[in-house]
Formats: structure tokens, C-alpha cells, sequence
């Protein structure tokens, strides 16, 4: 117990060194980004200065001690909800089964038809795809379960583009009533049961959307509702075949719309796209915005919050924005390759 004592004292100073320059540095990030923030919106131009050019510190003192007196535990993960979670949660709260598709075909199709009346361009689709769903992925495929149905779940994230359940709430809450809008326009061309149908899934959606609109627009909140019941309920949307092509795609037309709206005039490439994703509209526009002799030079720890950074090993090995774009396009040019990416592909002929 001496021993452990001494070691554990030793493990706290050296935790207690490191948290202060961790501070400092993650709060020069903050101060650095809400200083581009001011710059912008006061059309003054931004420089390589306002940047943190430095990369986060790490820890390197010793590892804590293990208490000899503990029994030595490794607590299981948290459970993630998984599909059958967002089918039974559908039926519980709102009486709802999504229609879901006779063939992975017919889901790439409708998908299809969806991103390019958005706008999407075929190189995007098919890239953000491979990337997102590992070139082989299915309509309902979610993080961790990409390549063995029988592992666990990591994230939320489901199908062609993996959003998390907070994107889809979010989404529902900002474009659901428009997204209600088409499919009424589309039920008018429809035979008399199958415009009930579709009816029907309106009247959910709407009581969706009343649900996801009951609390501020802001991801925390929206994240809060993700987590109960009828945020599951809400996720499970995305399996459908009316309404899972348009929320799969309505989160790429968002980030595709926020950079026109800041002034962008050419086309985002997927890699571009991928880190709007990764990052928030916000941050990513503001990576992939930057002058190329600057991408070498400043970290992607810029565009992150501490904990997301923390989270992403990928970020961390391609710790600048050239590298993290440049991997980001590599994996993409491999998982493009694959069955189901080119499937995609030929479908958006």
C-alpha cells in the first residue's frame, strides 16, 4: 500500500501538470476560432496567425497506479441501440413501420433519385458513400456492425451516409415539415391505398416533428430527445423507403447549402463534404476553405472540440488539414472500388 500510495501521488502531480497545459491550449483553440468567427462576419481577412499552429499537448508521465485493494475490473461499454432498437421503438411510440425496401437495390435507386434531385453530385454520392458506409454497406448498416452483424454497435450512426440519431432528430426538427411537403406531392400521383399509406406516414411525420421542435434548435437538446424512446422512434425513419433516401441526403444538401449561403462559389468535393460532416458545417468550411500553403501547417485540432479530437484517431494520426484530407481522399478511392459503391455508380448513370 506504500508503494501504491507513492505511485498514485506521483500519477495525480503528473495528471494535475498535464490538465494545465491541456487547458491552456484547448482554450487557445476556443478563443483562436471565436476570433475567425468576429473576422468573418466583419468581412476582415483571416490569417495564418489565427490559428493555433501548435499541436495538443500529451501525456506522458506515468499511468495510474492499480489500487491492490480493488478487485481488477474492466466495466462492459454502454449498450448502443441497434435496428431492431428503432423498429420496436417506431410501433411503441407512434404505431409506425417504415416500408422497407424488397432489395438493396431498390433502396440504392430511391436514394439515388433523391441526392441527385438534390443537387448531389455523382462523385459525391459515391464517394461519401464508400467512405460513410464502407463501399459494401446496406441501407440499414450502422457503425460497428459494418462487417459483422453479431459485434457491437459503437455509435447510432446508420445507413448510406451514418447519421447519428441527433442528426436525425435535428434534421426532423429543421426540414421535417418540408420533407412532409414532398411526400404529400408525390402522394398525389399515387393510387387511392397507396396514397393512404403514404398519408398516414405524413400524419407520423408530423407528429415527429412536434416532438423534435419541443425543445431549442441546438444540437444538446436535440441529442437529449435522440436518446428517449421517441428519439429511437424517430431514427428508425431512416429504414424507410419514402423517407430514408430524403434524410440520408438532406444532411450532405445541408452542408452543400451552408457553404453557398457563406459565399462559396465552386463545387465541394466529398472530401470537402466528409469534413462538414466530421466537424459541423461551421468547422469544416472553415478547414476546407483554407489557402493549400496552409494546410500543411495547421492542425486539424483547430476545427474540433477537445472531446471530439480526443474521440478520433484519425483526426490525431493526420494531424494536419492537408494530411487529414489527403486520407480522407485515399479511403475513399479504395472503398469506392468495392461491389456495392459501384452498384451506386451504375445507378446514377
Amino acid at each position: 500500500m506504500a508503494e501504491y500510495r507513492r505511485a498514485l501521488a506521483e500519477y495525480l502531480e503528473a495528471r494535475q501538470r498535464y490538465a494545465a497545459v491541456a487547458e491552456a491550449y484547448w482554450s487557445g483553440i476556443s478563443e483562436k476560432r471565436h476570433l475567425r468567427t468576429s473576422k468573418r462576419a466583419n468581412h476582415e481577412q483571416i490569417l495564418l496567425d489565427d490559428y493555433v499552429l501548435a499541436q495538443p499537448p500529451l501525456y506522458t508521465g506515468p499511468p495510474r497506479p492499480r489500487d491492490p485493494l480493488k478487485p481488477q475490473e474492466n466495466p462492459p461499454p454502454p449498450y448502443v441501440p441497434v435496428v431492431s432498437d428503432f423498429l420496436a421503438a417506431a410501433q411503441r411510440e407512434f404505431k409506425f413501420v417504415p416500408r422497407l425496401p424488397r432489395s438493396e437495390s431498390e433502396f440504392k435507386h430511391a436514394y439515388a433519385r433523391a441526392a441527385l434531385a438534390a443537387g448531389l453530385t455523382r462523385d459525391q454520392i459515391v464517394r461519401i458513400y464508400g467512405f460513410e458506409a464502407g463501399g459494401n454497406g446496406g441501407y440499414d448498416v450502422q457503425a460497428g456492425l459494418e462487417y459483422n452483424k453479431r459485434a457491437r454497435a459503437i455509435t447510432t450512426a446508420l445507413g448510406y451516409n451514418q447519421l447519428l440519431a441527433t442528426n436525425t432528430v435535428e434534421i426532423v426538427a429543421e426540414k421535417g415539415n418540408q420533407l412532409a411537403r414532398k411526400l404529400s406531392f408525390r402522394a398525389g400521383e399515387l393510387s387511392e391505398g397507396e396514397r393512404q399509406e403514404l398519408d398516414n406516414k405524413i400524419a407520423v411525420l408530423r407528429k415527429m416533428v412536434n416532438y423534435s421542435t419541443s425543445v431549442p434548435d441546438a444540437w444538446s437538446e436535440h441529442e437529449r430527445l435522440a436518446n428517449t424512446s421517441k428519439g429511437l422512434a424517430i431514427h428508425a425513419m431512416n429504414l424507410d423507403l419514402d423517407l430514408g433516401p430524403l434524410l440520408q441526403t438532406q444532411k450532405l444538401l445541408d452542408s452543400v447549402i451552408f457553404a453557398r449561403r457563406k459565399g462559396y462559389g465552386g463545387t465541394l468535393t466529398a472530401a470537402d463534404l466528409e469534413m462538414m460532416n466530421l466537424t459541423g458545417d461551421g468547422n469544416g468550411f472553415d478547414m476546407v476553405t483554407l489557402p493549400p500553403e496552409w494546410r500543411s501547417k495547421v492542425p486539424t485540432a483547430n476545427f474540433f472540440q477537445r472531446s471530439g479530437y480526443l474521440d478520433n484517431p484519425v483526426a490525431q494520426r493526420n494531424n494536419v488539414v492537408g494530411k487529414l484530407l489527403a486520407a480522407t481522399d485515399s479511403r475513399m478511392d479504395e472503398e469506392s472500388r468495392k461491389a456495392g459503391a459501384r452498384e451506386l455508380a451504375a445507378v446514377l448513370q
